[in-house]
């Protein structure tokens, strides 16, 4: 019965390992961003990002047809380059970071639409307001190495920040929103997949 069991738990360890090795494609977290850009006071920009996210991408095709992308941000990671801005950001005028601590994403379709050019649709989650988005994305090249093969992606995308509860609306006395209600986010994705 004892080798049994333990034939047992090497045949899945076995086969979950195959999984895992198989799973999909890993993030390069050091080649890889979360970015968006807003304007301000109308006539400029602010920029800013996240620091700390997980993302997966896991694709059995070549082409990534049959890709699937799950992020999750943490809000409490967002950067200007300005503590009392960002403060402001993590407070419940925006993302309210106390009370909804991540942004998330999940790809529901992954639509070719050109050479290198795709459409990513999925639920984009914001203050537990959960809306379908898709993404204009481009596969910037993939390159084989002794490590395995490397693909480089960009995603953007713009959304009004009304809809997900990020209420925050002064104006400024010419008219106009201190803070755009225009969003543009950009996603910068280096993938690895390792060579079996």
């Amino acid at each position: 019965m004892k080798r049994f069991t333990a034939l047992l738990v090497l045949m899945l360890f076995t086969a979950f390992s195959g999984i895992a090795q198989n799973s999909g494609w890993k993030v390069d977290k050091a080649h890889t961003s979360v970015g968006f850009a807003v304007r301000h006071m109308v006539i400029s920009e602010v920029t800013g990002n996240f620091k700390d996210f997980d993302i997966t991408v896991s694709a059995s095709k070549d082409d990534f047809s049959d890709a699937v992308i799950d992020a999750t941000i943490k809000v409490a990671s967002i950067n200007t380059d300005n503590e009392r801005r960002d403060n402001h950001l993590k407070s419940d005028d925006f993302f309210n970071a106390e009370k909804f601590p991540e942004i998330k994403f999940r790809s529901t379709s992954f639509e070719k639409v050109g050479e290198n050019k795709y459409n990513i649709t999925g639920d984009l989650t914001i203050r537990d307001i959960t809306k379908k988005v898709t993404f204009a994305a481009t596969l910037n090249g993939m390159l084989k190495t002794t490590r395995g093969v490397l693909a480089a992606w960009k995603a953007t995308i713009s959304i009004n920040r009304f809809d997900f509860g990020l209420k925050w609306n002064r104006t400024i006395e010419a008219g106009g929103l201190i803070a755009g209600e225009t969003v543009n986010i950009t996603l910068v994705l280096e993938l690895q997949k390792p060579n079996a």
